[in-house]
């Protein structure tokens, strides 16, 4: 028995909302910089995430032109998918709507509300990422 998800598996898995693990190179002398990200993705698209467009994150990601995202359940029985992939756009600055769909992806419609007004100041400094998954990691131990 595999504890791999399957395709349709792990594509369902992703699109839940989990705050996800974005890694990113950081050149040769040090490793990969590792941050929570919030993110979107419906199956069969691409991973989106929302990030300042002077941020040392961004500075890396236009360098690597490539990042890895891992979402986790944190309860057990664990769950877990990775995916590697090139970054495919950077829509500089994020469109609004893109900003409140994530906002409330995580926060729900109040919260995400509140959370667009105390960061209004800085959206128009936000760019989106899109990245294509090429490469997939995952584990289910609810299969044991």
């Amino acid at each position: 028995m595999t504890l791999a998800m399957s395709a349709s598996e792990r594509e369902a898995f992703l699109a839940e909302a989990h705050v996800g693990i974005l890694s990113v190179a950081d050149g040769t002398d040090r490793a990969p910089l590792a941050l929570p990200v919030w993110y979107l993705y419906e199956p069969g698209g691409e991973v989106a995430f929302i990030t300042g467009r002077d941020s040392r994150k961004m500075a890396l990601v236009r360098q690597a032109g490539r990042v890895s995202l891992v979402a986790q359940e944190s309860a057990p029985p664990y769950r877990y998918a990775s995916v590697e992939g090139p970054v495919v756009s950077i829509e500089d600055p994020a469109k609004q709507d893109d900003r409140r769909t994530m906002a409330e992806r995580y926060l729900g419609a109040e919260g995400g509300a509140q959370y667009l007004e105390s960061t209004k100041a800085v959206a128009d400094t936000m760019v989106m990422v899109r990245v294509r998954p090429e490469r997939w990691y995952t584990r289910d131990y609810r299969k044991q």
